[in-house]
């Protein structure tokens, strides 16, 4: 009798751990993702002083409103990939001292916050061109660049060097077989990337409220300001469904090709391709490319530093000083956002690393049975889902979600990181799972002939062996966190503001010494998020999915 039940504990114990992995992931995203995502969907279909969904979607506003977000987004694409190309090249094709920083560096951009690429680009852009169409297809460059080298890099060096070696001993020339040859053999890998900076330009808010002045906004822009400055709830509605439908399309799009690019890249190891450049020429093209993207990226953020300091004629700290005292932009003194920030960063990423470490772990080990690799799977993509949404709409969801009796959280401290977290937990995710699927079974069944429990079991092999993903995972979901903005906008308090809000209310007021302010915090903001994604390089010494 004794006997069955000792043999029943451990299988109970697992039977825990999935109910664990899989439950709390479930709840927190249903709680905080699909509830909120309802709200939206139930407030655009109910018609509001007398106004339909169908007057909100044929108004010619609505109209331009698209249009602009769509066209915007394909030339942002369009532009990052070509700007792209020729590091993604050299960083895919040629090992070389300082590789591995370049490629940390490269990475600051793309998890800086928006109102920090915002104000870089108006430290740097001339007066007739810092507002308007061209600022935010620059601010979007800059922005993506490194999702395109990132991807399109790791894709290239899988790539057998070669094919288009045979092609140039057949006569073909260096045109003829980047036309011919490379291009089509990365046609996987540039389709996935374009499809990721489309969805980040389409959905993008801070560039284009910062530079985009009143006579052009997205569709994440004008949701905003029908719900915080007109105060039409309906109308915000409304478009977040207009955009929840354009994400999903191009989300599984993204996903479609990612998955192509997996099965085509499966296999090949870029240390059997990489080699140091040898001619002069070679030499020549990875110091020209990583010099041209290095000032194209290093320009605006120097200039952000050089803003901070600027005092009339000349420089000082007076901006710097001036973040110790109250001043009517923000009803805290301004080094309060740094402290918050920091704390709601923190916040959210413990959630982020228990709540996606847990997901990871059910997604890992869903690979047996085709029951559990359907849950998995549905888990996955359910996880993946606030990707995509936009960090907008998510804030709006939390506004009319959570407005009434018991469910009013929205002056709730907690709600900040919670939000920020759903942004990161799909990170956390993409990089803890590859490590756990690694973990060789028969350790786990060693192990539990020996007696340890399944608890000792998780604590001793897959968290040991999981530390330095989590440690990785852990430092991208502070990244993230720390310049969320869309979100945050519309949930921080007035007298709790983080970096970024605290940010972005000095550029709403008037006087030299607000806008230096500005450029002093978002100094700050760019040391934090730089220093962390060092680490976080350091610490992975991988490509981590899209980043």
């Amino acid at each position: 009798m004794g006997g069955r039940v000792d043999s029943h504990r451990p299988a109970l114990s697992e039977r825990s751990w999935s109910l664990l992995a899989y439950g709390l992931p479930l709840v927190f995203v249903a709680a905080f993702f699909v509830f909120p995502l309802a709200a939206i969907v139930e407030r655009g279909l109910r018609s509001s002083g007398g106004q339909s969904t169908l007057d909100v979607l044929a108004d010619p506003m609505t109209r331009d409103v698209l249009w602009f977000t769509a066209w915007q987004a394909a030339l942002s694409t369009v532009l990052t990939i070509v700007v792209a190309l020729p590091a993604s090249y050299v960083l895919g094709r040629y090992e070389f001292r300082g590789r591995s920083v370049a490629r940390a560096l490269l990475v600051v951009p793309f998890v800086l916050p928006t109102v920090v690429v915002a104000l870089a680009l108006l430290a740097v852009l001339p007066d007739r061109l810092e507002r308007g169409p061209w600022a935010i297809l620059v601010a979007h460059v800059f922005f993506n660049v490194a999702v395109v080298v990132r991807i399109v890099g790791t894709f290239w060096a899988g790539l057998d060097p070669r094919v288009s070696e045979a092609a140039a001993t057949l006569g073909a020339g260096p045109s003829r077989r980047l036309r011919e040859v490379t291009l089509p053999l990365l046609a996987p890998s540039l389709t996935a990337a374009a499809a990721i900076v489309f969805l980040f330009s389409f959905t993008s808010f801070g560039v284009v409220l910062i530079l985009g002045g009143p006579a052009y906004a997205t569709l994440e822009v004008e949701i905003y300001s029908q719900a915080v400055r007109a105060f039409d709830l309906h109308a915000a509605a409304v478009l977040s469904i207009v955009q929840l439908l354009a994400v999903g399309l191009t989300v599984a799009v993204a996903l479609r090709l990612e998955r192509r690019l997996a099965t085509r890249s499966a296999g090949r190891r870029e240390r059997d391709v990489l080699r140091p450049p040898r001619t002069k020429k070679e030499k020549a093209v990875v110091a020209t490319s990583l010099g041209s993207l290095g000032l194209l990226l290093g320009i605006p953020l120097a200039a952000v530093v050089e803003r901070s300091l600027a005092a009339g004629d000349g420089h000082s700290f007076e901006a710097y000083r001036a973040l110790t005292d109250s001043t009517a932009s923000l009803l805290v003194e301004p080094w309060y956002a740094i402290v918050n920030s920091l704390v709601y960063a923190a916040a959210a990423t413990a959630i982020a690393v228990v709540v996606g470490g847990l997901a990871a772990l059910a997604v890992a080990e869903g690979g047996g049975e085709k029951t559990a690799r359907s849950a998995a799977g549905l888990l996955d993509g359910l996880l993946m889902l606030p990707l995509g949404a936009s960090a907008v709409m998510l804030g709006f969801g939390f506004v009319i979600a959570f407005d009434e009796g018991w469910l009013d959280f929205r002056s709730a401290p907690w709600i900040v990181p919670v939000v920020q977290a759903l942004v990161a937990i799909p990170f956390v995710v993409r990089i803890v799972v590859p490590t756990l699927r690694a973990i060789d079974p028969r350790q786990r069944e060693a192990a539990a002939l020996l007696g340890a429990s399944p608890a000792r079991v998780r604590r001793e092999i897959d968290l040991r062996i999981g530390a330095r993903a989590l440690t990785v995972a852990a430092g991208f979901a502070f990244a993230i966190s720390l310049g969320e903005f869309g979100a945050t906008v519309f949930l921080a308090r007035p007298d709790s503001p983080t970096l970024p809000v605290a940010i972005f209310r000095f550029l709403g007021r008037p006087g030299e010494l607000n806008l230096a302010q500005a450029y002093a915090l978002a100094t700050i903001l760019m040391v934090v998020t730089a220093i962390s994604v060092l680490v976080v390089e350091r610490a992975g010494r991988r490509p981590l999915g899209w980043i």
